[in-house]
């Protein structure tokens, strides 16, 4: 799962490149097996009355757009979300019609840390937490193997202090 080359300096190589954690699509599959489950039960409730053909069309066309809505658009921004740590920054880009992200060059990193509660513990993810020279924190939630990815970063920092311009 390479990164686009065309996205990346001369000498620039990619560490890692995640999407979120799959654990973010449990929800909109629940929604898919209910609106499914939901749809057939109600579809043979009325498979036997004579106006069944405009409530399967009317169930067929509420069913789809449910679905489009709380499955598909969610899966999109899913497979469109990317975490990439290369040897000079940490880039994440999200977003289906309209892209946006965000760029830290690796010598504007302050510090790196990670937050793991149960259920991230149980299914191998966390936020990481990454501090830079902004006012803010950024929390970048649902990072697969989260403290891995916490030490390439922090390894990445301190070999990104070579690259860090001069002033003068």
């Amino acid at each position: 799962m390479s990164y686009p080359d065309g996205l990346l300096g001369d000498d620039e190589n990619v560490v890692v490149h995640k999407h979120p954690h799959w654990k973010m699509l449990l929800g909109p599959v629940l929604v898919l097996f209910v609106v499914v489950g939901g749809a057939s039960y109600l579809a043979a409730l009325v498979a036997t009355t004579d106006w069944r053909l405009p409530v399967w069309s009317a169930l067929g066309v509420v069913g789809l757009l449910l679905i489009v809505w709380f499955t598909l658009a969610p899966l999109l921004r899913w497979r469109t979300t990317h975490f990439v740590i290369t040897t000079h920054r940490l880039m994440v880009r999200e977003g289906v019609f309209t892209r946006s992200g965000i760029d830290i060059p690796m010598w504007r990193i302050n510090s790196v840390r990670c937050r793991r509660g149960l259920v991230d513990r149980l299914f191998g993810c966390g936020t990481l937490v990454v501090e830079s020279a902004s006012d803010e924190p950024l929390e970048f939630d649902d990072i697969p193997q989260v403290e891995q990815v916490q030490t390439l970063l922090y390894g990445e920092v301190g070999d990104g202090a070579q690259h860090r311009p001069q002033e003068g």
